[in-house]
This record gives structure tokens, C-alpha cells and sequence, in this order.
């Protein structure tokens, strides 16, 4: 049984200051590493240690295998902890660590490569018995074959990268006609995204959750679940707003996949921290998308409801200790939202915003979590995913939750780039999103970006209207005389300047 005494957190942002804050908490020393662009980042700034290891282009830093190995050794880290993203899922990676006699926090070579790769996890799936979507078993080889299986399983359907995720290499087909220059699309995207071309076909469901299951795994054979995810609310499909647990969720079902989800883990013996996800139709059949074999970016939602620190949990596991917890004791508590707060126009595509952060003032209070890996004043760059923060609270039920995201989202103020927080705001008052009755459309279906400009002049006028009220009344020498503004709330208005 390993003992691990400095970690090198190979990543950057939010996802890398959360590593370290642990590993704090436990007394671990730690060294961050950091691009030209990043020399001035919180993450970088917190560690212990901090090597930097290259240009701004992820692919001259982070993504570099060799460079990162070279910065455990000079400063002497025994593990590494990956985070998400960048090399967290590369099985290259996790077995040069290895190789190099450094403890990789995350699961086995094999694990990620057999999971990473969507036509082998399908398979994995079907010889445990879980459920998968009608498609094809394998990738897309004939042209002529393919068309076959989608007119057997009926149009739409769905074409996916093999080799990854992230909407990357997928397109949704309608009918025939489209069929031919959607998989070459799909191929040619799935090409440059991951250096793999290949791709398969599936059912597109009506009406579908994604819903994913939180997994642990230890070197001893065992494994649990922490309950579900509800991820549905998405963007380019990648989520944007996450909630435990799912308000479609039965008993019943929850049972069943829960069940699906541990056995998918094992099936490739695996260990760590790992989300199997699926999606569900309206039927509440569900079927197996993938396993992601790394910590997801919503994992605080499931620390709240559960209250166990999932990369404690991890520095655990790569020590070589079993779970200390049986699946009985495991238990969940209240309700849990995460909202990504990105740095994106969601008045125009959720585009990238870059620029300056020119304010940025953080809610706070009882049941109120905010992970972020920027400071007031820097720069949100072009080179990586625009997340500022993930805002996440808990509370005792559902209906609580949302009103506590309302307010911490009206707390959130953010000036020199446009942000998600509009949106965010605009799905915690949509009615079919406090009823629990969305999917994976809810934005094509129900996102109406004029209501919340309509809501935004409202409250500027209003503040205008105020100021405006003040001087006047300031202008009266006798006090009695001044006009009154009963509607007038400064306090509330003044954070709307997002």
C-alpha cells in the first residue's frame, strides 16, 4: 500500500484549485503546472510548487506526456492527479506514469482504453447485460450496410464518434437523403477532434434524459455507486446545468440502472472514480452511452447530496485502500444544482466571450458552493474552455434548491465578458424545468432569449427610474414633499450587470 506525499495536478483552472484544496485538507503537498498564459492563475498560485511547462497552446503544455512527466521528477511527486479533461482519459498517459514509477489517480490503463473507445464499451455493455440503444455493434465499415440497419431501426438516428465525446464527430439524421454526407461529416470532425475517424450508428430517442450514475471503484475488487445525475439541460450537446437527484427518477428505476451502471464497471475491472452514463426515454427505458472514465466536471453535485469529497475518495484508492464504505452506507441528502457559468453569449449561440474579467463578485451564504479557477482581473483566453465558475448549491428538497440558485444567481455579478448567468437564471424560472418535466431539447424547445432581455431592460429602466427619483429628491428642501418610489429596490438592482 502506496503513501502518497506530494501530488502534481496536471490540469489547470477551477478543476486543479479543487484538487489542491484537498490535498491541503489532507496534508499532501502539491505542485501545479502552468502554460505562458497561466503563470498568474489561482491554481498556480496556491500550490506549493509550480513548474511551468510551455506555450499557451494546450497542445505546447498540458497535453505534452513527456513535460509533465518531467515536472513530477523535478519536484519530486510520487502521483498525479489528472482532474478532468486534457490527458485524464489518455491510457497512453496513465501508463507512462506508471512506467516512470509515479502513482496515476485515476483508473487503469486498460480501463480507460477499453471505455474511451465507444465500439469496445458497447461491447463491454452488452456481455454485462446492459442495456444499449438499437445501432450497429461496431463501427461504420459498409455504406450500404449501415443504411440497412437505419431503415430496420427507423429515422432518426443518431451517427458518434468511437473514439470520444463532447458532441464531437455526432450528427443527427433525419432521413436517406442526409445519411451518406452526415457520416462522412461525422467522420471528418471525429478525425480532427480525436485522430480517429470512425464512427457508429444508433437509435435517436424521443424525448431522452441523459442521466449518469457516479461510480467507485478500489484495487480489491469492489465497487459502489453514489446515485445519479440529472444532465439534461445542454448546449452543442454538453451539459450546462446539473441536478441530483434526476426529478424523472422512479425508485424502481433508479434500482435497475444503478445495477447497470456498477456492472459496466466492472466489466472492465475498474477503479477510481468513473460516470456511467445513459440515456432514458420517455418510456423510462434506458439504455448505455458511455463511460466516462475520469472525475465529471458535476461532481459537487454529488458531493453535496452525499457528503463525501470524491478526490479524497481517489487519493484513497490509488493508495491502495479499499472503499471504506459499504453501498448500504452510502446515502443521499437533500437536493444538489450545479450551473456552469461560462463565459458565453447566450443571446447569440452561447458563443465564446473572451476578454478581460473585469468584476467578479461571488454569491456566498448557507448551502451556496462556488468553484472557480479565476481571479478578478484576468483574462478569459481563447486557448481553453471558457468556464469561470461552477455555481452549485444544496438544500432540502428540490423546490428549495431552485429558489436558492435563483438567489446565488442574482448575488453573481460579472462584467467585461457576457456570461451564462442570464440563462441560468432564465432555467430555474422556466415552468417545465420547476416541474422536472424536460429533456435533453429543453433549450430548442424552450429557450426564449427575448424574455430575458425584456427582464433585463425591465429591471435597468427601474434602476434608472430610481437614480433619476433620488436626484430629484434631493433637489426638495422640504423632505415631506419628495416624491416616494415604493417599487424602488436598489439593493436587488444593482446586480443586474451582466
Amino acid at each position: 500500500m502506496a503513501n502518497i506525499n506530494k501530488i502534481l495536478v496536471a490540469n489547470r483552472g477551477e478543476i486543479a484549485l479543487r484538487v489542491i484544496r484537498t490535498c491541503r485538507e489532507r496534508g499532501i503537498k502539491t505542485v501545479a503546472v502552468f502554460s505562458s498564459v497561466d503563470h498568474t492563475s489561482p491554481h498556480v498560485l496556491f500550490a506549493d510548487e509550480s513548474v511551468h511547462i510551455g506555450n499557451a497552446a494546450s497542445s505546447e503544455s498540458y497535453l505534452v506526456h513527456q513535460k509533465i512527466i518531467d515536472a513530477a521528477k523535478l519536484t519530486g511527486a510520487d502521483a498525479i492527479h489528472p482532474g478532468y479533461g486534457f490527458l485524464s482519459e489518455n491510457a497512453a498517459f496513465a501508463k507512462l506514469c506508471i512506467d516512470n514509477d509515479i502513482i496515476f489517480i485515476g483508473p487503469s490503463p486498460r480501463a480507460i482504453e477499453l471505455m474511451g473507445d465507444k465500439t469496445k464499451a458497447r461491447e463491454l455493455a452488452k456481455k454485462a447485460n446492459v442495456p444499449l440503444p438499437p445501432g450497429t455493434e461496431s463501427d461504420i465499415e459498409s455504406l450500404s450496410e449501415a443504411k440497412i440497419v437505419a431503415r430496420e431501426i427507423g429515422f432518426p438516428v443518431l451517427i458518434k464518434a468511437a473514439a470520444g465525446g463532447g458532441g464531437k464527430g455526432m450528427r443527427i439524421v433525419h432521413d436517406e437523403d442526409d445519411f451518406e454526407n452526415s457520416i462522412k461529416a461525422a467522420r471528418s470532425e471525429a478525425q480532427n477532434a480525436f485522430g480517429d475517424g470512425r464512427v457508429f450508428l444508433e437509435k435517436y430517442l424521443d424525448e431522452p434524459h441523459h442521466i449518469e450514475f457516479q461510480v467507485f471503484g478500489d484495487t480489491h475488487g469492489n465497487v459502489i455507486h453514489m446515485f445519479e445525475r440529472e444532465c439534461s439541460i445542454q448546449r452543442r450537446h454538453q451539459k450546462v446545468i446539473e441536478e441530483a437527484p434526476s426529478p424523472f427518477m422512479t425508485d424502481d428505476l433508479r434500482k435497475l440502472m444503478a445495477e447497470a451502471a456498477v456492472a459496466a464497471a466492472k466489466s472492465c475491472g475498474y477503479y477510481g472514480a468513473g460516470t456511467v452514463e445513459f440515456l432514458v426515454d420517455k418510456h423510462r427505458s434506458f439504455y448505455f452511452l458511455e463511460m466516462n472514465t475520469r472525475l465529471q466536471v458535476e461532481h459537487p453535485v454529488t458531493e453535496l447530496i452525499t457528503g463525501i469529497d470524491l478526490v479524497s475518495l481517489q487519493i484513497d484508492i490509488a493508495e491502495g485502500k479499499k472503499l471504506p464504505f459499504t453501498q448500504d452506507q452510502v446515502t443521499r441528502n437533500g437536493h444538489a444544482i450545479e450551473c456552469r457559468i461560462y463565459a458565453e453569449d447566450p443571446f447569440d449561440h452561447f458563443l465564446p466571450s473572451t476578454g478581460k474579467l473585469s468584476r467578479h463578485r461571488i454569491p456566498s451564504g448557507n448551502g451556496v458552493r462556488v468553484d472557480s479557477g479565476i481571479d478578478e482581473g484576468q483574462e478569459i483566453s481563447i486557448y481553453y474552455d471558457p468556464m469561470i465558475s461552477k455555481l452549485c448549491v444544496h438544500a432540502t428538497d428540490r423546490k428549495s434548491a431552485i429558489q436558492k440558485m435563483i438567489r446565488a444567481l442574482d448575488e453573481y455579478t460579472v462584467s467585461g465578458v457576457k456570461t451564462t448567468i442570464p440563462f441560468c437564471k432564465f432555467v430555474m424560472n422556466e415552468p417545465h424545468f420547476r416541474e422536472g418535466n424536460y429533456d435533453t431539447h429543453f433549450i430548442p424547445n424552450y429557450y426564449q432569449p427575448q424574455i430575458i432581455t425584456e427582464n433585463s431592460d425591465n429591471k435597468v429602466a427601474a434602476l434608472v427610474s430610481s437614480i433619476l427619483l433620488d436626484n430629484k429628491y434631493k433637489k426638495h428642501p422640504n423632505k415631506e414633499s419628495a416624491p416616494v418610489n415604493h417599487s424602488s429596490n436598489w439593493w436587488t438592482k444593482r446586480q443586474w450587470n451582466t
